[in-house]
């Protein structure tokens, strides 16, 4: 309603229904497709109330996320909820506004010293004025904690892709958020002690810094001599936008080298990146990086013909591993259909719709420039991929761990034939 004010448009004019539709949920599911451009399209009203809907939506995001898990550990009985407790460091219901605290106190402090860099450099780098600067850095410094991938450049941060001092903050607030808020927590009370790290923790940390290097080393490879992207930037600066670009398809959805000229190589690794996706009970979207581990301790595990699946000397129940294959095929499932549906509407190529449509899932928002040349039928279904992919897949998690229980009663067991 807000984005549909004349005000809220650069001409005085109301936005078209089906747009201000479309960039309230991206917003709000901090995801960053656009179909206008934000820079040019939307008056300041308007980039104001983009921003607070992503501000709100990556703090609810990351409150709500926590908060289901602390529902989830209330209801189960007390000895398992002490077990839980003391293997994954859980908060206790009781103190919930002690964690929205936090997660508030966490928030507003790394999004107020990326924007101080930001505004620092935008003023005496660019010689941008004071108050401009300010209201840059906080934008760009809030869209990136939130994961969102707003800004409000019509390049998005092509403009800075041999900066640092611009890039590199923004990765780190990405990264940080990315982390999600109980492994954020963890470290800060637990960060002399890692072997007393729970597994959620270790499994966040260690898949999130291994795609990250796959990620980098996938653009290296792919992008470094493509001249529509990377390929005539100094050595310094190609490693810089690898970096930046592997960071970024974690969900953060900002692009500091054309996206539509990389190369089918590099959208497919960026592919695999955006749809795992970030941390639990973070602002990032995707399956989650602990759901994609976990399966594949899964099959580590069938591999080497152990009944028990294991990592770091703890075994997985398998209510979780039901759980994790479960989210993992409902994506797969819904990215399916979604881009043949999609195939259906429009003549653009495979390659760019299955982006687009893991981008809208994932919350992402990194597109390779077709989105508002979809027609308006598309343009809804991603509406609806972003809606469902920053709430479904915690839902659907949350609604699976709410409904165990004890059935007192086992079927005959039978094999059938697998592979």
């Amino acid at each position: 309603m807000l984005l549909s004010l004349p005000w809220a448009t650069t001409t005085g004019s109301p936005a078209p229904l089906l747009t201000a539709l479309f960039t309230a949920t991206s917003a709000a599911c901090v995801t960053g497709l656009i179909t206008v451009d934000t820079a040019t399209f939307w008056s300041p009203f308007g980039q104001v109330v983009i921003l607070g809907l992503f501000q709100v939506g990556g703090f609810g995001i990351m409150a709500g996320a926590t908060l289901l898990g602390l529902l989830i550990s209330r209801r189960m009985r007390l000895a398992r909820r002490l077990v839980v407790q003391a293997e994954t460091k859980s908060l206790e219901l009781v103190d919930v506004k002690g964690v929205l605290l936090t997660i508030l106190g966490v928030t507003i402090l790394c999004e107020a010293i990326v924007a101080a860099i930001l505004t620092a450099q935008l003023h005496f780098g660019y010689e941008e004025p004071w108050g401009s600067a300010a209201w840059t850095g906080i934008f760009h410094s809030v869209s990136a904690f939130n994961n969102a991938g707003f800004s409000t450049f019509s390049d998005s941060l092509m403009g800075f892709a041999l900066d640092p001092l611009i890039l590199l903050p923004l990765c780190a607030a990405i990264i940080v958020s990315g982390l999600g808020f109980p492994v954020i927590n963890e470290l800060l009370m637990e960060w002399r002690t890692p072997r007393k790290w729970s597994i959620h923790a270790k499994l966040t940390l260690l898949g999130t810094a291994g795609l990250l290097l796959l990620g980098f080393a996938g653009v290296v490879v792919a992008e470094w001599n493509n001249v529509g992207t990377m390929g005539e930037m100094p050595a310094g600066g190609r490693a810089l936008n690898a970096f930046t670009h592997s960071v970024m398809s974690r969900t953060a959805g900002f692009n500091s080298v054309d996206v539509g000229q990389m190369r089918p190589e590099t959208l497919f690794l960026t592919n695999g990146l955006m749809l795992i996706g970030g941390g639990s009970a973070g602002t990032a979207g995707g399956i989650k990086v602990t759901t994609f581990l976990l399966l594949g301790f899964v099959v580590w595990a069938e591999i080497r013909g152990r009944s028990d699946v294991t990592a770091f000397r703890r075994r997985i129940c398998p209510d979780v591993q039901r759980q994790a294959l479960a989210v993992v095929l409902l994506a797969v499932g819904l990215v399916g259909v979604s881009t043949l549906a999609i195939l259906s509407l429009t003549t653009q190529p495979l390659d760019k719709v299955l982006f687009e449509v893991i981008s809208a899932f994932a919350t992402v928002g990194m597109s390779t420039g077709i989105t508002a040349a979809l027609p308006p039928t598309a343009q809804i279904i991603l509406i609806g991929l972003m809606f469902v992919g920053r709430v479904g897949t915690i839902t659907v998690a949350a609604a699976l761990a709410l409904r165990a229980r004890h059935v007192p009663y086992r079927y005959p067991q039978e094999r059938p034939i697998v592979g």
